[in-house]
């Protein structure tokens, strides 16, 4: 047998809420952004407050937990800067509630600065700075990924190109000076012709008596 009433379903006895009745999304203002209430520089092994372990951070890693100090704010995005490291910036919350944030480093190093992007409850009273609640200092040292071993690269060998043998014979191109050619010695000048013979001249006289 099943009944209704005002959005609440009977059902073998069993009340069962309907989807009506389920608690609305909270609503939140407008992001802003807070400071880091601790003054920086910090190190995880200086910090005074210590844990075992900062969310999933390996222990090989220098852990940090930041908090907000109410409940009614969340993160919304969280950069730190270490040295080494540099910054890093982190969207992804919890556990267990998005008031809690969790951030790794190399062991040892140094947190320079640290802010964050929040946001509060619609109504509640917005927050002045969020906290650094403990670390996790490094427990534990990376160890190496060993080379898998297998089949060993050949590198392949270049082969000489051969050379012919016998006895290369080299002949040179000789040089060839230009010679300028001596001046041809004048040509002695040409006899002169012989005078013409002269004409013998006939002349007839008159006969006289």
């Amino acid at each position: 047998m099943m009944a209704r009433f005002g959005g609440v379903v009977v059902a073998g006895g069993v009340l069962a809420l309907s989807v009506a009745t389920l608690g609305e999304a909270t609503a939140y203002g407008p992001d802003y952004q807070v400071p880091l209430h601790q003054p920086t520089p910090i190190t995880a092994a200086g910090f005074g407050e210590h844990s075992a372990q900062c969310g999933s951070i390996p222990d090989t890693e220098d852990g940090w937990h930041f908090v907000l100090p109410d409940d009614f704010t969340v993160f919304v995005s969280l950069t730190v800067t270490f040295s080494p490291g540099g910054a890093q910036t982190i969207t992804s919350f919890g556990p267990p509630t998005d008031k809690h944030a969790f951030a790794g480093s190399a062991p040892g190093a140094v947190l320079e600065s640290a802010s964050a992007i929040v946001k509060t409850e619609t109504g509640q009273t917005q927050v002045l700075w969020f906290n650094l609640s403990h670390t996790c200092p490094a427990t534990a040292t990376a160890t190496a990924t060993p080379t898998p071993s297998g089949t060993p690269t050949t590198t392949p060998t270049e082969t000489p190109t051969p050379t012919p043998s016998g006895t290369l014979t080299t002949t040179a191109t000789p040089t060839v000076t230009p010679t300028t050619p001596a001046s041809p010695s004048p040509s002695p000048p040409a006899p002169a012709a012989p005078a013409p013979a002269p004409t013998p001249v006939t002349t007839t006289l008159p006969v006289t008596g």
